[in-house]
């Protein structure tokens, strides 16, 4: 199931605090970015984002879920209505996934 494009403008909106919100939609979900670094994903309107230690010292009793059927776990967010939480947990999330891949030149 896809996941409903209001909503996942929603949930960007919610973590905006933290930087330049971007999604991309990946078959039929979506992947959610902080100032080019990929750090969750929407899949069937559910929030999944990458495990750190920084989110595991915010989420001390988080749930890990895997996104979609044989996906790595992730934090799965149920509340994404705190844009002050949301945006601290993509910030410290963040800090520490590496920086994103240089872009292949087209050819």
């Amino acid at each position: 199931m896809a996941s409903n494009a209001d909503l996942v403008q929603y949930i960007a909106d919610q973590c905006a605090g933290a930087g330049e919100i971007t999604t991309k939609k990946m078959f039929g979900d979506y992947g959610i970015y902080c100032d080019g670094k990929i750090f969750g994903l929407i899949c069937d309107d559910r929030l999944f984002v990458k495990p750190t230690d920084a989110g595991r010292a915010l989420l001390p009793d988080a749930v890990m879920l895997p996104p979609y059927e044989g996906a790595k776990e992730y934090f799965y967010i149920a509340d994404t209505d705190d844009h002050e939480f949301l945006s601290q947990l993509v910030r410290e999330t963040c800090r520490q996934l590496p920086a994103p891949k240089p872009k292949k030149p087209k050819r």
